[in-house]
């Protein structure tokens, strides 16, 4: 939903060509964090101290050696360096944010799933699910990035809202508080999910669903310029900046082949 709204374009590259993308340090580093979070989750309350995250960093590192998201870095060994330096002062700044020993956790990386009244079916993970101290129901979600400026805040909440409406509709119970913790800065933003919350949630789910089905009959997906271009992977095939939509596929896979050390497999006329 994001994608698409941001730009319809980078959304058909990524979600109906499903170009392969090369990996991104930052968001592999996410990747990386989160895991070693959910490590110490998986801990007793009592074990779960800034040592023991450090242990789960290391261990959270060494499952994700082998995976492209990470093999195919194309890193030096100093800038491998600043990546896990980084990386530990993100789970660092996590500690000063809360203390992981209070939280009664529910579930961690949770897959939910639900259908709209319109019919749209959504689907995501939840980062943590957890009980505070009345009993009621908290979803948190962990950031690595930067924190949003001013006028993206809202939009960082909506992602999380969506969350608040799958767990309702699976479990049969409204969160009371949906949080994101940006480890950056640190920082928590929390907000109380409501019924106009969630019915937006539903209105935009089903506006979004009906403009790619609109995009899809007309094969049209305009591209949408934003600040966000400049963290695109597929900048240099956009129409706005001089590109050729048509040249993306046969060049990003031939650059995924070059990256996993294989020749390039002809690509399917259809």
């Amino acid at each position: 939903m994001s994608t698409f709204t941001s730009c319809p374009l980078a959304f058909r590259f990524s979600y109906i060509e499903r170009l392969p993308e090369p990996p991104s340090a930052p968001a592999s580093k996410g990747t990386l964090v989160h895991l070693a979070l959910q490590h110490l989750m998986w801990r007793p309350p009592a074990d779960r101290t800034i040592e023991a995250a450090l242990v789960d960093l290391a261990r959270a590192g060494e499952e994700l050696a082998a995976d492209p998201e990470f093999s195919q870095l194309e890193l030096s060994d100093s800038e491998w360096a600043s990546f896990h330096a980084d990386a530990e002062v993100l789970l660092r700044r996590y500690f000063e944010i809360e203390d992981p020993r209070t939280i009664t956790v529910l579930g961690v990386e949770l897959r939910v799933t639900a259908e709209t009244s319109d019919g749209v079916v959504i689907r995501g993970i939840i980062d943590r699910l957890e009980l505070d101290a009345d009993g009621e129901l908290v979803i948190t979600d962990y950031k690595t990035g930067r924190e949003p400026g001013e006028g993206w805040e809202q939009q960082s909440m909506a992602g999380i809202h969506i969350y608040s409406l799958l767990c309702e509709r699976m479990l049969g119970r409204r969160p009371k508080r949906i949080q994101l913790l940006y480890l950056s800065k640190p920082e928590r933003i929390i907000t109380a999910p409501s019924d106009q919350s969630l019915r937006g949630v539903e209105v935009k789910s089903g506006a979004v669903m009906k403009a790619v089905r609109i995009a899809c009959a007309r094969a049209d997906f305009r591209p949408r310029t934003s600040a966000l271009c400049s963290y695109c992977s597929f900048k240099e095939f956009c129409p706005a900046y001089g590109g050729e939509p048509a040249q993306a596929a046969p060049v990003m896979f031939a650059r995924q082949a070059d990256r996993e050390g294989r020749p390039q497999l002809p690509l399917a006329v259809a």
